[in-house]
């Protein structure tokens, strides 16, 4: 997958217009989803529904005649559960016969369509308006009754919606959400979806958000999402140019994506999906938790544990419910979190509670298993935990400092996250629940700026879908580093000059990249000449093991350790450059010379140029005090 921004190297391209595009950006996720809009400022941010959520629960219920939908849905669970729709986002475009049969759920169960063979449905029961009576005329009203009809009651009735038909209902409520808060009609959407979607799952999506009413823009992979983000609201504190690990946990499942970003473009290196880790076993396992409480306190046995056969689906729920308000708290506050239900099991009421350190023992395997999962990834795309300069989190479960300090452990001390950088919560750059909506909306914004049917339009959307038709395409990348060393009297190391960097490894071609370098040339006066070497470098990552510093304890201290006890020695990692071969040398005399502190210098501005077959050019001039440029050199290196 190759994710890339317009063609001016940045996430937001200028838009010709007088006003703000009513167009919305929608993460859809299988537990949550969010809905961001187009600021007059031109970022992007986060709305609430009519109920003041901008979390809103994936799930539908049905009450009689009353339709809910989000977390009003989710707390028909208790009482309502098999009118309750959740989950159906990942069943979008399966058949009955890929569901797996043996996952007991609290929600209304997947059965097969009575009508429609292999077509999963849900089976509802409803209250249906009977129809209005035929308004009063002379042929059917007898003359002596005046007296209005009573209207008729509603008829039971049973519903078997497809899991695209249920999906249809929910983005309707999405885009009215937006409408209302926009005062206009909203002109196109694009939509999140996670990288293992399947084409047929893309193309179910499509169809119901077109059933919807909804133009949709595009169907934008989360990782994508996460780039336009990050490149168009970057951290002050990172470079251009950096090594970015997306960590998203969601409900169902995690992802991972390891992007190299180069001056606002980003090219995927590796890509990883594991559903066995996911932040409903963080609420599986703070469930368990809190029944074990609950039946230690009241002597009253409360399972909720699926592959044991029975459940107290009624109390789970509650609990499933609870342990939402109790992940927030300890995500946002350092203390312990309570969690309270009322009429738990048997009339009895529930009020317990769980401190950090006690959730971090809970949730360490599922720590640790990320973890696992993210030195996976990385040792795939041939790098160190050390080559990682940003961690982005994606989820509401990616909240968690817990699992921040698990992975900051093998990472550079100087890696930004969110946690680092400030912006965890309330709607920051780096706010694991609303990075992707607003990353949709800003990508939205960037399809509309464009002209409809032209070949920029058709470039930006095949670079973020990654195929055209059937043809999957394969975005190349330069595999080492390209740098320029400009040779130096008693210079020290291996590359034996200055050494600049000009276009990383991992940048997608073609790449063009401009940079401007001051030069010694000596104290000799008369002619001078520039000269330096293109080179590809090899980058490591060197390993020592160095002891700990002393640490001097008192005689009387209880803490000292024994004489003969040997301190564990610790690693220290160090990034190493290598030269590996010259591919080019340029020289010219230098006609713009200036004398500082007894030495001359002039400013050289280079530019390299690799084209997609891997071809290099190489350009180079001086540039006076007052900005003008002298003669071009130019060299070309044909492509390996």
């Amino acid at each position: 997958m190759a994710i890339q921004t317009p063609p001016n190297g940045t996430a937001e391209a200028p838009i010709e217009v007088s006003e703000v595009p009513t167009v919305v950006g929608i993460n859809f996720g299988n537990s949550y989803a969010s809905i961001a809009v187009l600021t007059k400022e031109g970022s992007s941010e986060c709305i609430a529904n009519e109920d003041g959520e901008r979390q809103i629960a994936c799930a539908i219920a049905f009450h009689g005649e009353q339709t809910y939908i989000g977390n009003q849905a989710k707390h028909q669970l208790v009482k309502n559960s098999q009118n309750t729709i959740t989950g159906f986002r990942n069943l979008l475009g399966k058949k009955f016969s890929e569901i797996p049969s043996n996952k007991l759920t609290i929600s209304a169960p997947v059965i097969q369509h009575p009508k429609h063979a292999d077509e999963p449905a849900y089976k509802v029961e409803v209250l249906e308006a009977a129809p209005s009576p035929l308004p009063p005329t002379a042929s059917n009203t007898p003359a002596a009754s005046q007296v209005a009809t009573p209207r008729s009651e509603p008829t039971p009735a049973t519903r078997y919606l497809t899991p695209s038909e249920v999906t249809s209902i929910f983005l309707t409520s999405l885009v009215k959400s937006a409408e209302d808060f926009l005062g206009k009609s909203v002109q196109g959407a694009v939509i999140t979806v996670p990288a293992w979607f399947s084409e047929s799952q893309k193309a179910a999506l499509e169809k119901a958000a077109a059933d919807a009413g909804i133009n949709v823009l595009q169907l934008l992979e989360e990782a994508g999402a996460v780039a336009v983000t990050t490149t168009s609201e970057a951290v002050a504190d990172l470079p251009k140019d950096r090594t970015q690990l997306v960590v998203d946990l969601g409900s169902s499942g995690l992802e991972l994506a390891l992007l190299s970003i180069r001056e606002g473009l980003a090219y995927s290196l590796a890509t990883l999906s594991d559903h066995t880790v996911g932040g409903d076993f963080i609420d599986d396992k703070l469930i368990k938790f809190f029944a074990k409480e609950f039946t230690k306190k009241t002597k009253t046995p409360l399972n909720v544990a699926p592959s044991e056969g029975t459940q107290d689906k009624r109390a789970e729920a509650k609990l499933r419910l609870a342990v939402e308000h109790t992940k927030r708290t300890l995500s946002a506050s350092p203390g312990a979190a309570n969690c309270s239900v009322e009429s738990l099991k048997e009339g009895l009421d529930y009020t317990g509670s769980i401190n950090r350190l006690r959730f971090d023992m809970e949730m360490r395997s599922i720590y640790d298993q990320v973890y696992s999962k993210v030195k996976e990834l990385i040792a795939s795309a041939g790098l160190d935990l050390y080559d990682v300069d940003e961690i982005v989190y994606v989820g509401g479960s990616a909240s968690l400092p817990g699992l921040d300090e698990t992975l900051a452990q093998g990472f550079s001390e100087n890696v930004v996250t969110p946690f680092t950088a400030g912006t965890v919560v309330g709607g920051g750059i780096g706010d694991p629940t609303t990075i992707l909506a607003r990353g949709a909306a800003l990508q939205a914004k960037i399809i509309v700026s464009l002209p409809e049917n032209t070949d920029e339009e058709k470039e930006v959307k095949l670079a973020f879908t990654g195929h055209e038709g059937s043809e999957w395409i394969k975005t190349k990348a330069t595999s080492k580093s390209l740098g320029l060393i400009f040779p130096e009297e008693n210079a020290e190391g291996s590359l034996g000059g200055q050494w600049v960097p000009v276009i990383l490894k991992e940048t997608a071609v073609p790449a063009r990249r401009t940079v401007q370098v001051d030069v010694d040339l000596g104290e000799a006066s008369g002619e001078q000449k520039v000269g330096f070497e293109v080179v590809e470098v090899k980058e490591g990552i060197k390993i020592e093991k160095e002891k700990p510093p002393k640490v001097e304890y008192d005689d009387d201290d209880d803490e000292a350790p024994e004489e003969d006890e040997e301190e564990e020695e610790i690693e220290v990692k160090e990034k190493t450059i290598e030269k590996e071969s010259v591919l080019t040398s340029l020289s010219f005399v230098a006609k713009q010379s200036r004398q500082e502190q007894g030495r001359w210098r002039t400013t050289v501005e280079v530019q390299l140029i690799v084209g997609e077959d891997g071809g290099l050019e190489v350009s180079a001039w001086e540039v006076a005090k007052d900005g003008s440029k002298g003669e071009k050199v130019v060299t070309t290196v044909a492509a390996a």
